[in-house]
């Protein structure tokens, strides 16, 4: 999951700090050594997630984009000067930006706000914000909720008892609650001391980014893996009650699909299955490696090793096929192969919305079975056409912008200017209209048709058929009359002496 860090720069965070050992700091460089904790944590335990940096002030700048180059971060954290007071509403502006801009607002992202426990003074605290919040016109939003998925987290380099942060406590709470999502507010248990800051920083990230470590099974194969990023529970919010459900420590393997017939099924979420990495000999789970020698060794051990997740790997990448895995009760999902370039593929795992019939052009997937127990006229493709022929030739009318009607109603003209030889084709049209005007509530549009039609016939040049501007006043007048505004009436030709020729 994507993380913004927004880090304070602000005078306030240059306000001395007296350690325990007689040392003089400032909260701002115990902000950098806890920022530094936080990235060195993920080097280890989540190489994969994208970390950006932005600090804030009055403004705001992005110092570092989406990156997985933690020490890029760790080097623009020594580079970042001293500016102003605090905004926090200007910043969650920036994040919003960055987030939308790099990601989209479909994608969770969670942001880490660091300061000191001010929220500001003036017309820009956070206080002046929040409290203008039902004040404001639609040019002036307040950033929160967020227009993504975002949790937020703000980290207070001051202690717990610092008389301003008592006061802006409530205010972070309330910026929290904004966003929809459990966020939290954190202080080190002792400012006095380096180590304290550095373990809230890597106690968040524990809680942030727990590592998913599951078993993948077909039949007697198994292997152990892990998922990055690690699933989030789904939840389901029905009318009385809401639903959670998070998936099994065990994937199993049901059976075997094309690519093809699968196509692109909706998703509550994408994630890499990697093989988890084997402990050697005599080595206890969490140890750390002393040396690069012995790191090496690990790696050619485990390139050794055989592997049933990079068999299933190179078996679905060969043959263009996905796997269906049961992820729960009645939670299914698909393993594929994904490459995001010509020389790399990864093992790819999507997450089905919760229940048998999330692919419906598959039917219920409790009810799948293999091909060999069927005939050959028997197996079909998918997706399964229906028995009856359906006619969908007359397409929808939609109308998203003005240019969309106006050449419906020109179409309508155009068919007129050439009665009788055209009658079909405009009483056509102008059903077609007429309808999607009525479903739509759009009744001005017929009176307007009808003026239309009224001023076609006073335009029309002497050499026009005589029976053009009978049907155009025979029209404008059903148009009118309120009897004929039901939708399963239709509209049909005059008969004259020129249609019945």
């Amino acid at each position: 999951m994507p993380t913004v860090i927004l880090l304070d720069v602000s005078l306030s965070m240059t306000s001395p700090v007296q350690l325990k050992d007689g040392t003089e700091t400032t909260r701002k460089h115990l902000a950098e050594i806890g920022i530094n904790a936080f990235l060195d944590h993920l080097s280890v335990q989540s190489k994969l997630e994208f970390i950006s940096l932005m600090a804030f002030s009055s403004l705001y700048e992005e110092r570092c984009p989406f990156t997985r180059d933690y020490a890029a971060i760790k080097a623009e954290l020594k580079n970042i000067d001293d500016y102003d007071k605090t905004c926090i509403e200007t910043a969650l502006h920036g994040v919003n930006q960055m987030v939308l801009g790099e990601w989209g607002n479909n994608s969770a992202c969670q942001i880490i706000m660091v300061t000191d426990g001010s929220t500001g003074v003036g017309p820009k605290s956070l206080k002046d914000s929040l409290a203008s919040l039902n004040q404001r016109s639609s040019k002036s939003t307040f950033p929160v909720p967020f227009t993504f998925p975002g949790k937020l987290h703000i980290i207070c380099i001051t202690p717990s008892s610092d008389l301003n942060f008592t006061k802006s406590k409530p205010l972070y709470q309330r910026l929290i609650d904004l966003t929809g999502y459990d966020g939290s507010i954190l202080v080190p248990e002792n400012l006095q001391t380096e180590t304290s800051v550095t373990n809230l920083f890597q106690k968040l990230a524990e809680d942030m980014y727990t590592t998913f470590k599951g078993v993948l099974k077909c039949g007697n194969l198994e292997s152990k893996v892990i998922l990055s990023p690690a699933p989030v529970p789904y939840t389901r919010v029905t009318d009385f009650e809401c639903h959670t459900r998070s998936i099994s420590d065990l994937i199993d393997v049901c059976g075997f699909v094309s690519v093809g017939d699968v196509g692109s099924p909706m998703a509550v979420g994408r994630h890499l299955v990697l093989p988890a990495p084997t402990l050697g000999p005599g080595r206890q789970e969490g140890a750390a490696k002393n040396d690069a020698d012995a790191a090496d060794e690990d790696v050619g051990d485990e390139g050794r090793t055989a592997s049933f997740c990079v068999l299933l790997h190179g078996a679905l990448r060969v043959e263009n096929m996905a796997a269906l895995v049961s992820l729960g009760e009645n939670w299914f999902g698909f393993i594929y192969s994904w490459a995001d370039s010509k020389k790399k593929s990864n093992l790819m795992l999507t997450i089905l919305t919760p229940g048998s019939d999330a692919v419906p052009w598959l039917g219920d997937l409790n009810n799948l079975g293999s091909s060999e127990s069927f005939s050959p006229d028997q197996v079909g493709s998918f997706p399964v056409k229906p028995s009856e022929k359906r006619s969908y030739s007359q397409n929808g009318v939609v109308w998203i912008r003005q240019a969309g009607l106006q050449s419906d109603i020109q179409k309508i003209l155009r068919h007129a200017r050439k009665l009788p030889e055209k009658t079909q084709q405009f009483y056509k049209e102008l059903n077609r209209l007429r309808k999607a005007a009525i479903s739509l509530g759009f009744l001005d549009l017929l009176n307007g048709l009808a003026y239309i039609f009224d001023q076609e016939c006073m335009q029309l040049p002497g050499s026009a058929h005589p029976d053009c501007a009978l049907q155009l006043q025979h029209a404008a007048e059903v148009l009118r009359k309120t009897q004929n505004r039901d939708i399963k009436y239709v509209v049909v030709p005059l008969q004259t002496n020129y249609t019945n020729s």
